[in-house]
């Protein structure tokens, strides 16, 4: 498994073939291929190379997924017995980017994607149709090791009449 740790936008994130990473806002549009060059670090298993500041020959091929936006961020400021108020509100704007190849141009790797690895989900077992027990009957059942009786009402014209 290669990763490596890319810098975009004057942060830095570990990128990992097959993962989708959020990185500010480029300006790109979805679907096109990005190529980030800024690589500073880079490991595969054992061997590692790491950049001064930057790894010579390296580069990170990502996919734009989508563009979205994070969450409201509100800050308010006041200062007390003055009347000042002031209430202001921030949303960051984030692109999706879908790691496909690390490692230098020209080099031929398969990408092992996460979601390849995985198994399809089972599907869920029908609920069944039957009743379900009350807790006293649960509990009835535990304690003695046996079901309880089944309850009959008596009907009224069973009932003696005085």
């Amino acid at each position: 498994m290669r990763y490596a740790i890319v810098e975009s936008g004057g942060k830095q994130y570990r990128a990992v073939e097959g993962s989708i990473v959020e990185v500010d806002r480029l300006a790109r549009e979805i679907g096109k291929k990005v190529d980030l060059e800024h690589v500073l670090f880079m490991g595969d298993g054992d061997e590692v190379h790491v950049g001064a500041p930057l790894v010579s020959g390296v580069k990170v091929t990502a996919t734009v997924l989508e563009h979205v936006r994070g969450p409201k961020v509100l800050s308010f400021r006041y200062r007390p017995k003055k009347r000042i108020r002031t209430k202001s509100g921030h949303r960051q704007e984030y692109t999706r980017l879908m790691i496909e190849f690390i490692g230098r141009p020209g080099e031929d790797r398969k990408v092992e994607r996460s979601s390849e690895k995985k198994e399809p989900p089972t599907p869920k077992k029908e609920r069944s149709t039957e009743v379900s027990k009350t807790t006293a009957e649960k509990t009835s059942e535990i304690k003695t090791g046996r079901k309880p009786a089944s309850r009959s009402v008596p009907k009224k014209s069973d009932a003696k009449k005085k």
